[in-house]
């Protein structure tokens, strides 16, 4: 719905909403990379998962969480400019510049990780055959394998550092200048007008990373607890952010709350109309 009120909105057509508009479809086939087997098993009629369908699986999430994480990075990078060089925003961010944006996140997103995705293919699993959850993550892959996994480890945190701390490291600059930027404007009605266009940024940053961090907590020293927490966190990490932040814009951002208000009732009068002619 996002997506359709943005496309179909001339007015939206806007930095922020074209940013917004790549977080929901990262959003989207996150959701569609894991429905197969989580709905398989949720509905008993999965039991298993070939090597090579785990592999692409594993692939594309962790891809799509690389490509949430720099998305994220650009929306930050979106509110500095407009609170903190608010009458160059319009040129610094023009539409030729969003777009090589948008495919510098696709091509850091997905030619990183090839390498370290193409190993599992070659590595020997002797070790139970059970995932800890109802999709494949490369931790849980590496686990199960007997060979040499040093070249994954040392890729995978290397990757891990270059996408998702740097780019929350960065994040957090940002908000830094941010608030300084704000703190120096004299109008206080003006500071809580600057901050609030941030509070959506703020909160989808939040469901992003926490989750995140809980899971690799979980992974590195959870191995002692039940396996229903492996399998909570990995639900969180996987379906929290998809739910919450199509909710999270709609509520919070005022131009796609009312787009989608006009939207719901255009169909509602759609209906009393068909239904009158009935």
């Amino acid at each position: 719905m996002v997506l359709h009120v943005i496309r179909t909105e001339s007015s939206l057509h806007q930095p922020m909403f074209h940013f917004l508009a790549m977080l929901a479809l990262t959003d989207l086939c996150m959701g569609l990379s894991t429905m197969y087997t989580v709905l398989g098993i949720l509905w008993g009629f999965i039991q298993e998962i070939s090597l090579d369908a785990c592999i692409a699986q594993s692939y594309f999430i962790h891809g799509l969480s690389f490509m949430e994480s720099s998305v994220l990075l650009a929306m930050a990078f979106d509110r500095y400019v407009a609170i903190c060089h608010p009458l160059r925003y319009s040129s610094i961010l023009t539409n030729d510049k969003i777009m090589k944006i948008g495919v510098a996140i696709l091509c850091r997103s997905t030619l990183l990780i090839p390498p370290v995705i193409i190993r599992l293919k070659f590595l020997n699993y002797c070790r139970p055959h059970i995932l800890s959850h109802s999709f494949c993550l490369h931790q849980d892959l590496i686990r199960m394998a007997c060979s040499d996994i040093r070249f994954n480890s040392i890729y995978g945190l290397a990757l891990v550092i270059s996408n998702l701390l740097l780019d929350a490291v960065l994040i957090l600059i940002s908000y830094v200048m941010i608030l300084r930027a704000v703190l120096a404007i004299a109008s206080q009605e003006e500071r809580i007008k600057s901050l609030q266009t941030c509070v959506s940024h703020i909160c989808a940053v939040s469901i992003f990373y926490i989750p995140i961090i809980g899971l690799t907590m979980v992974h590195r020293f959870g191995k002692h607890l039940s396996p229903l927490v492996h399998v909570l966190m990995g639900h969180i990490y996987i379906l929290f952010p998809p739910l919450m932040n199509p909710i999270i814009y709609s509520i919070k951002t005022q131009q796609i709350r009312r787009r989608v208000q006009r939207l719901f009732y255009l169909k509602e009068m759609k209906l009393l109309r068909s239904n009158v002619n009935i």
